[in-house]
C-alpha cells in the first residue's frame, strides 16, 4: 500500500509540473499572437490543463480500467466547476464574463447532455469519439475565429516590436518548457494510474469511484493552481476560461480522442454522476448570470456541493 501512495504522490508531482511548463509555454506562444487573456484560457491553458486527464485516461482505457478513466473525466467536470470556481470565488469574488455567460457555459451543458445520451448503451465506440473530437476541433477554430475579430491592436504590437531582440532566445526557452511539460505528464499519468488503481483494489474500492474522487482530484491539480495564481493576479477571465474551457475539452477532447483510440466500455459509472457533473455546470450558469459575479457566498455554497458529492461516492464506495 505504502509503494501505491508513492506513486500517487510522485505522480501528482510530475502532472503538476509537467501542466505548469506546458501551460506556461503554451500562454507564452499565444500571447505573441495577441491573444486576449479569456481566449487564452479557454483554449490554450484549458488545453494544458486537461492534459493529465488525456495522459490519465489513455491509459487506464489501455490497460482495462475504462471506468476508472470515465470516472476521471466525469470527476474532473465536478472538480473543475465546483471546486476550482468555489475555491476562486471565495478568495476573491469574480465578475461573470459576458461571452462564457453567452457562449461557454451554454456549450458545456450541451456537451454535457450530448455525453449521457452518447453513454446510455453503456460505451463509447469510434463513432462517438469521432463525433467528440471533431466537436473540440470546431470549438477551437470558432473560438479563434472570434479572437481574431478582437485584436488587442497597437499596444500589443508595440510591445511585440520592443521584444524583438530577445525572441530567439525566448522561443528555445518556450519550446523547451512544453517538451519537458509533455514528458512529465506521461511521467506523471503512468505512476498517478499505478498508484491509485492498486490502491483502490488493495482497499476493495470499485475503480469507477476512485477516478470520480482521488483521480479526478489528482488531474484537476493544474487547474486549481493556475485559477489560484489568476486570483491573486486579479485575472477572473482566465479563471473562468480555464475551469470552462478545461471542463469543455475533457468531454469533447480527451473522451473523443480516448474513445477513438480504444473503444471505452463503462457500465459502471452511475447516472447520479452525470447528473451531478450536469446539474454543476448549471448551477455554475444560474449563479453567474443572477448577479454578473460569483460572490464569496456562492463560492462557498459551490465547495459545499463540491463536499456533498465527494461525501455521497465515498459512502457509496465504501457499502460497494
Amino acid at each position: 500500500m505504502l509503494l501505491n501512495i508513492l506513486f500517487i504522490i510522485a505522480g501528482i508531482a510530475l502532472l503538476y509540473y509537467g501542466a505548469e511548463w506546458l501551460v506556461g509555454g503554451s500562454c507564452n506562444l499565444a500571447l505573441r499572437f495577441g491573444l486576449s487573456p479569456l481566449v487564452v484560457g479557454l483554449t490554450i491553458v484549458a488545453f494544458g490543463t486537461s492534459a493529465p486527464e488525456l495522459a490519465v485516461c489513455l491509459r487506464l482505457n489501455g490497460t482495462g480500467s475504462p471506468n476508472a478513466a470515465l470516472g476521471n473525466v466525469v470527476g474532473s467536470n465536478i472538480c473543475n466547476i465546483l471546486l476550482i470556481l468555489g475555491i476562486s470565488a471565495l478568495i476573491r469574488p469574480m465578475a461573470a464574463n459576458r461571452q462564457v455567460l453567452k457562449r461557454e457555459m451554454p456549450i458545456l451543458i450541451l456537451v454535457s447532455l450530448i455525453l449521457w445520451a452518447m453513454l446510455l448503451d453503456g460505451r463509447l465506440g469510434p463513432v462517438e469519439g469521432s463525433a467528440l473530437t471533431a466537436g473540440i476541433v470546431y470549438y477551437v477554430w470558432s473560438s479563434l475565429r472570434l479572437a481574431s475579430r478582437a485584436k488587442l491592436g497597437a499596444e500589443i504590437a508595440a510591445a511585440t516590436d520592443s521584444a524583438e531582440p530577445s525572441v530567439s532566445q525566448s522561443s528555445q526557452k518556450t519550446t523547451l518548457l512544453i517538451f519537458a511539460g509533455i514528458l512529465a505528464l506521461v511521467g506523471g499519468a503512468e505512476l498517478f494510474q499505478r498508484g491509485g488503481v492498486g490502491l483502490a483494489e488493495e482497499l476493495g474500492v470499485s475503480k469507477a469511484i476512485i477516478g470520480l474522487s482521488v483521480l479526478a482530484f489528482g488531474t484537476s491539480l493544474p487547474e486549481l493552481a493556475t485559477s489560484i495564481v489568476a486570483c491573486i493576479k486579479r485575472q477572473g477571465d482566465i479563471i473562468a476560461g480555464n475551469a470552462v474551457g478545461s471542463s469543455i475539452f475533457n468531454i469533447l477532447a480527451i473522451l473523443g480522442i480516448t474513445a477513438l483510440v480504444s473503444p471505452l466500455q463503462v457500465p459502471d459509472i452511475s447516472p447520479i454522476d452525470l447528473s451531478v457533473m450536469l446539474g454543476a455546470a448549471i448551477l455554475a450558469a444560474v449563479l453567474m448570470t443572477l448577479g454578473r459575479r460569483l460572490s464569496r457566498i456562492e463560492g462557498a455554497l459551490m465547495l459545499l456541493c463540491y463536499f456533498l458529492y465527494l461525501w455521497l461516492i465515498l459512502q457509496r464506495g465504501g457499502a460497494a
